[in-house]
């Protein structure tokens, strides 16, 4: 059974929507941000980093114990364990794992710091405010324009749509307006919303 160490943001939603999507038996463990708990030893045995989600696979590549964080790589690592949620051919592949860091180096970041200025720091600063508000309209476009194209960010259903729709879901419920001009997103959103393994996904881990 996987453990899985995570808290109810977008970055360890993608984790247990992926784990849901697999059918792999995991175990939520909640590592409590606001409380500190990413930094007490135990955990960053696990992850040096100290941020979540992390794993620990008890049945590794080598058959032992294997510890993997940073989401991206989590999703990588338990896709090519079981040779799902990556297209089966090298282009399509390459698609998928281009939009997974499209999602890391962009729409995470920018959609985060969007959240945190517009929504959470203690000081309103316009100057961040209008700077990641824009870049987070930019990064709607170009998912936009690509959806037109086509049903999922890659050939198929992927790991880049679960990493990237656990941020653009949060930026849809707190800031609505960014979403009226980007209709192939709504319908993108709608469309892996709508997947049992994503709604079971998005509810880990449940706070007591």
């Amino acid at each position: 059974m996987i453990e899985l160490y995570t808290f109810t943001t977008p970055n360890g939603r993608k984790i247990s929507i992926a784990l849901e999507e697999l059918g792999l038996p995991y175990k939520a463990h909640v590592v409590n941000i606001t409380q500190g708990e990413q930094f007490k030893p135990e955990f960053l045995a696990i992850n040096p980093n100290n941020k979540i989600p992390a794993i620990v696979d008890p049945q590794g590549p080598d058959g032992k114990p294997i510890s993997v964080f940073e989401s991206g790589a989590i999703l990588l690592y338990l896709a090519e364990k079981t040779v799902k949620l990556l297209p089966g051919t090298p282009r399509g592949r390459s698609e998928a794992v281009q939009w997974l860091m499209f999602q890391m180096g962009g729409v995470g970041p920018m959609m985060g710091q969007l959240n945190h200025f517009a929504r959470f720091a203690p000081e309103k600063i316009p100057y961040a405010i209008e700077r990641y508000t824009k870049e987070t309209e930019r990064l709607l476009g170009v998912l936009d324009k690509h959806l037109a194209q086509r049903e999922f960010l890659a050939p198929e259903y992927s790991v880049a749509d679960i990493a990237t729709y656990p941020w653009v879901a949060g930026t849809a419920h707190s800031f609505p307006d960014l979403m009226k001009p980007v209709s192939h997103v709504r319908r993108w959103l709608d469309a892996v919303g709508a997947r049992p393994a994503v709604q079971r996904g998005m509810k880990v881990p449940e706070l007591k």
